[in-house]
């Protein structure tokens, strides 16, 4: 039961830090408006595609997780 229940640790450490991203998100008006992000209105429609904040993201925590890793 030992790994299971770090799994679940982890799991829990890793919402939290994604909640907290989702709390502090307003305070950078930048994520989520990047050049490449796809946004689509109409009268009752949005559509809205992160693709440059997404590709940014991935980046970030490739490399965080690279540098863990070493």
């Amino acid at each position: 039961m030992a790994p299971f229940g770090k799994i679940l640790l982890v799991s829990g450490l890793v919402l939290a830090g994604v909640g907290l991203l989702f709390i502090f998100a307003d305070r950078v008006g930048w994520i989520g408006r990047l050049p490449g992000d796809i946004i689509i209105k109409r009268e009752n429609f949005t559509f809205y595609l992160p693709l440059a904040t997404g590709i940014l993201i991935s980046v970030v925590l490739t490399l965080l997780f690279w540098l863990f890793r070493k």
